[in-house]
């Protein structure tokens, strides 16, 4: 038969082939056949057009948290949204990638990233089960949904899912997947990455962690909240002794170490609340580098070296908690008064009691004082020659307030704005042996009242020497001082020159710290007096690393010579008196601190500031005691000498003792020199005056002419040898 003739017959009509070729039934399946897969690619095709790039797969960088270091090599700090290490496999122990396999996907080694029959196997389970609890995903799998996807149970995902694994495995190979997958999965409490999880559970890096704990690790990551060993201990356990079976029934662990393993507890550290190492200090940083790196900050695993001392921030802390609870005491005792009570009660509460009854309700005037009459205290320490900020407290509590009285607030200075008045004095040629008046004068206010001040000690006297006045802190002299030698505007320029930058009103007034300061740059300010006139601004940051070592930023210390080495020296001189026979004295005879040292109190009217700032030529430190509210007040007596000075103090002493800084006295320039003058009148003693006294003097204004106010005989000789005895070096 030919080949025309054998056409012909199956192209009959008849013929019943071409009957069942051509019949309805036919021609719909294979209709249907071509729209199913014709339908199949355009999902496919729309599946795959929201999944990653190549380009996107090529470059997977994940979220690492970014830590901070104190100057002394201590993790004080860890910024994230994801707190991940990043770690490579080669430093994971090989029973925490045994665990995996044998927990999550023993054929990883072995599919390519989908396992349609293990697939197909869960779906009839599903369906014969009426539940969705029987995953199906491979590790491959599992890692495409923690980088790409959401974890939201439709079909449309899990196809995105499978889509999306066989392109990672396209793309990278088994270690390297193995590595991605450890380092981005989810273990709680904000961790994510196995290194992370061993820091918070353990407390160890992942490469010291043992079967047990490899075990418990790999178990939470299937449900991190539900298996929370912190709040679900026997649950967790429970898992953790699956994980340990798996690894048994997989030949990973023989049965004697498996039944070492389950028998042992959990062995997790309690769980840490701690908000770490100087939290103002790191709040500060934080703020200033998020303006300069914004949200990389959170995910770019930099590395921050800061000029924060652990050991010093330390001793800050030692001594604020040693003296802030009898401050609180002195301050609730002073609020417990029916005057002073009054203040803080709310006006809706004296509608149903009176202030009588609450305060003989003992709970409900504690909770009206803890909440309304907290004392707040500020410290911070620099050090003068390189503007290293050493240690930072900007209050007493900073889960309770995060407000940084430090960098923030605004207060009043009292008199620890004085040496501001006598830095324009000896600058302008008024030595320290210069004179005023110590009797009543009356001061125009900021808001154009007039006041008479009083000293502290509600003392007067007559001429008294500018390093007389400073050392015992009297403001009728720095008044005097200030309406007729170094008027406020003159005040105001030095004061700018030191960093302060809050407005100054340019009122007689200001001779006692009318004019608020924010408490940072006041100690920085006092800082000029120990570094030979030069202001270093203060910083935080020595430099910044990015994930791979290279430097982003390093520190570049901003110094300006802002008084002449003269003035710097003999304003040191003065406070150094100050704070060894004067209004500091009691750092030296009651705590102790005997080192070579500057220092100035300051107490504003009603006690309701109080500041103590003092310095060596290694470091500079600063306090500030009070109550936010600036109605209110510490309690009488609460004076820069009583509520600052023993934090400054204490401080001070243990920080210089524990960084073993050798004692160190302030470098006299070439220009200041002694001169021995008359005790009487201020000039060149001469033969005939009874006493004198030895001052230091800048060279350009040492007095030029004789005491013309002792001009009888020379003493006889034994009255001489007792003069003598009374001149004094200052």
């Amino acid at each position: 038969m030919t080949i025309k003739h054998t056409r012909r017959m199956l192209l009959h009509p008849g013929n019943r082939l071409t009957r069942i070729f051509w019949s309805s039934g036919r021609r719909k399946f294979l209709t249907v056949l071509l729209l199913c897969t014709l339908f199949g690619v355009v999902f496919l095709f729309w599946l795959s057009r929201d999944l990653p790039s190549f380009e996107r797969l090529e470059n997977i960088t994940p979220e690492l948290a970014t830590q901070v270091y104190s100057a002394d090599g201590v993790l004080i700090k860890e910024f994230y949204t994801e707190k991940r290490f990043y770690t490579p496999l080669g430093q994971m122990p090989p029973v925490l990638i045994e665990a995996v396999l044998a927990t999550e996907d023993h054929r990883f080694y072995d599919h390519w990233g989908v396992v349609p029959v293990r697939v197909l196997q869960v779906i009839v389970k599903n369906i014969t089960t009426l539940s969705k609890q029987q995953g199906a995903s491979t590790l491959t799998q599992q890692l495409a949904r923690r980088l790409f996807l959401t974890p939201q149970k439709t079909l449309t995902r899990k196809l995105k899912e499978m889509l999306t694994a066989l392109q990672i495995e396209h793309t990278y190979t088994k270690p390297e997947i193995m590595e991605m997958y450890l380092n981005h999965m989810s273990f709680g409490h904000g961790t994510y990455g196995v290194e992370s999880a061993a820091q918070h559970f353990f407390g160890k890096h992942v490469y010291d962690l043992n079967l047990q704990e490899c075990a418990l690790l790999i178990g939470m990551a299937q449900r991190p909240a539900a298996l929370n060993p912190h709040r679900h201990s026997e649950r967790a356990l429970r898992r953790r002794n699956v994980v340990l079976s798996r690894m048994l029934a997989e030949g990973f662990i023989t049965r004697e170490t498996y039944d070492l393993a389950a028998a042992t507890e959990l062995g997790v550290l309690p769980l840490n609340k701690s908000i770490g190492i100087a939290p103002y200090f790191n709040e500060y940083l934080r703020q200033n580098l998020q303006k300069e790196y914004g949200w990389d900050l959170y995910k770019g695993g930099m590395k921050i070296y800061a000029t924060l001392d652990s050991r010093v921030q330390a001793c800050a802390d030692s001594a604020v908690a040693k003296f802030l609870p009898e401050l609180q005491a002195a301050c609730d005792r002073h609020m417990r008064k029916k005057t002073e009570f009054s203040k803080i009660v709310p006006p809706s509460m004296l509608k149903e009691r009176t202030i009588e009854q609450i305060l003989a309700d003992k709970a409900l005037s504690d909770s009206l004082l803890y909440a309304q009459a907290a004392v707040q205290v500020m410290l911070v320490a620099l050090n003068p020659q390189t503007g290293h900020i050493l240690a930072m407290i900007g209050g007493r509590d900073f889960d309770q307030s995060q407000f940084n009285r430090a960098v923030q607030a605004i207060r009043q200075p009292g008199s620890i704005f004085k040496p501001f008045v006598y830095t324009a004095a000896i600058d302008n040629g008024y030595m320290p042996s210069y004179e005023k008046l110590n009797q009543p004068i009356v001061v125009h206010m900021v808001d154009g009242t007039r006041w008479t001040p009083q000293n502290y000690d509600g003392s007067i006297g007559g001429k008294t020497t500018l390093r007389e006045a400073l050392r015992k802190s009297l403001n009728l002299v720095t008044a005097r001082l200030v309406q007729e030698d170094v008027p406020p505007e003159q005040v105001i320029r030095y004061a700018r020159n030191l960093g302060i930058t809050t407005p100054l009103d340019a009122v007689d007034a200001i001779a006692l710290g009318s004019s608020g300061v924010i408490p940072m740059e006041v100690v920085s300010a006092f800082s000029v007096f120990a570094n030979q006139g030069v202001l270093v601004s203060p910083f935080s940051v020595l430099r910044v690393e990015d994930r791979y070592g290279n430097i982003l930023e390093r520190a570049k210390p901003v110094s300006k010579g802002v008084l002449r080495e003269e003035t710097a020296y003999i304003m040191a001189d003065l406070l150094k008196t100050a704070a060894m026979h004067g209004t500091g004295a009691g750092s030296r005879s009651v705590y102790g601190f005997m080192r070579p040292a500057g220092g100035k109190t300051g107490t504003t009217n009603n006690y309701t500031d109080a500041w103590y700032i003092t310095f060596t030529p290694q470091i500079v430190v600063g306090v500030w005691t009070g109550l936010d509210n600036p109605a209110l007040s510490l309690g009488n007596g609460q004076s820069g000498a009583r509520a600052a000075l023993p934090i400054a103090a204490t401080f001070m002493r243990t920080a210089h003792d524990t960084l073993q800084l050798p004692v160190a006295d302030f470098v006299r320039p070439f220009g200041v020199v002694d001169v021995e003058i008359c005790a009487d009148s201020k000039k060149l003693v001469g033969e005939s005056c009874p006493s004198a006294i030895t001052e230091i003097f800048d060279e350009r204004y040492v007095p030029q002419t004789h005491c013309d106010l002792h001009t009888g005989q020379r003493q006889p000789a034994s009255e001489e040898l007792n003069s003598k005895k009374r001149r004094i070096r200052f």
